[in-house]
């Protein structure tokens, strides 16, 4: 069981196949949890207790991420929820275009001519 400041979980799991599944369409790379802010540090000492061995905190530019794997191998992120997409963005046309961290400003160039454009339903009713 798993108890945040309002929710709480629980989490089953069966032990992993003797085979390692194939990644592709319709598998799941990780599976992401919100944290408030402050709470994140908790979560991750949470982890720990629990036997698990996460990264250090990650800055995501967008949010700060902490991941690990369960015991049958699933990867799974604890993310907070700031600073948020509207740190770099109007809230207004979020998803309109193509915003990359600085980090990877770089790569732009080749980024658009390799990512798949994703057409955000809000921007089609604008």
């Amino acid at each position: 069981v798993a108890r945040g400041s309002r929710r709480e979980g629980r989490y089953i799991f069966d032990p992993a196949p003797a085979e390692r599944g194939v990644p592709g369409a319709g598998t799941v790379h990780h599976v992401a949890w919100a944290s408030l802010d402050n709470e994140q540090l908790d979560w991750r000492d949470r982890v720990i207790e629990a036997g698990a061995n996460p990264t250090p905190v990650i800055d995501r530019y967008w949010f700060k991420s902490v991941y690990f794997r369960e015991p049958s191998g699933v990867l799974f992120e604890i993310a907070t929820m700031g600073p948020g997409f509207a740190v770099d963005e109007d809230p207004q046309h979020l998803g309109e275009r193509l915003i990359l961290p600085p980090r990877f400003e770089h790569l732009r160039d080749q980024l658009e001519v390799t990512l798949t454009p994703i057409h955000a339903p809000a921007a089609a009713r604008s």
